[in-house]
């Protein structure tokens, strides 16, 4: 049975991932190489289907492939897609994870909840996740990421 502890490692070793992607953002083949090994090591496209929807997509929502995931983290002149500026490049100083509630099951586990992103200033951007994480060599590997920014109710802004 997955344990909350491999989730919320999982979730740490994510959230260091993204700051060291931007804290690459200066050496492009470094980056690149982390970027790549990043998803490798979080995300389980080299043994299933992953269900990839990131936050700041608008035409091309959702994300199969490694190469459309790498896109979307480090854009680049050979970006997978057109739309993608480099989320994990912005740089960020700091991830952090609220989780709202757990699924366990013996080989996949599901989180949901509000991750916190820090910028330089240290001003924090606020989004919705749902991970999904399956075992695989004994190591939880990503199958489902779903993110999203709040709802904002247009009745409620002044």
């Amino acid at each position: 049975m997955i344990t909350k502890e491999q989730v919320l490692d999982a979730q740490t070793k994510w959230g260091n991932g993204v700051v060291k992607i931007g804290s690459l953002k200066d050496n492009r083949s470094e980056c690149e190489n982390y970027a790549k090994e990043f998803l490798d090591e979080r995300y389980a496209f080299k043994t299933a289907a992953v269900l990839f929807k990131p936050t700041k997509c608008e035409i091309e929502q959702f994300r199969p492939t490694k190469a459309e995931a790498l896109s979307y983290f480090i854009a680049g002149e050979d970006r997978a897609c057109k739309e993608d500026k480099g989320f994990a490049i912005q740089p960020w100083t700091k991830v952090r994870f609220e989780n709202a509630g757990f699924i366990f099951e013996d080989n996949r586990a599901i989180a949901m909840g509000n991750y916190f992103f820090t910028d330089l200033e240290g001003n924090e951007a606020k989004v919705e996740y749902t991970f999904g994480y399956q075992l695989v060599d004994g190591e939880l590997k990503i199958d489902l990421h779903h993110s999203s920014f709040p709802y904002t109710n247009p009745d409620n802004v002044a």
